[in-house]
């Protein structure tokens, strides 16, 4: 399995977009084949900041993924909406 999670912060302004952009990549990721979990999360309290879970089933679904067209217009519409342009991504490796 590949998991990994995604944050970013909203830039002022761009939060109902914002809301609507996540609504409709989410649909569009969890019918991804290779996509176990997705699930994207505003923090409590702080609206504007996201906090994102992925599970892929494989690298290369993370690959499709990754590629796909509603990720890579996401990720380019997302440039002038987050702080620093783009989420921070961390990927996970489990412990036990």
């Amino acid at each position: 399995m590949k998991p990994l999670y995604a944050t970013f912060e909203v830039l002022p302004g761009h939060e109902a977009r914002m809301e609507q952009m996540m609504a409709d990549l989410t649909r569009a990721v969890r019918a991804e084949p290779g996509c176990l979990r997705f699930v994207a999360y505003r923090l409590a309290g702080e609206p504007r900041r996201y906090h994102v879970d992925e599970i892929y089933a494989d690298e290369a679904a993370f690959a499709a993924h990754i590629s796909s067209p509603h990720a890579r217009a996401f990720n380019a519409a997302i440039r002038d909406m987050v702080v620093g342009g783009a989420s921070e991504v961390v990927f996970l490796a489990e412990a036990a």
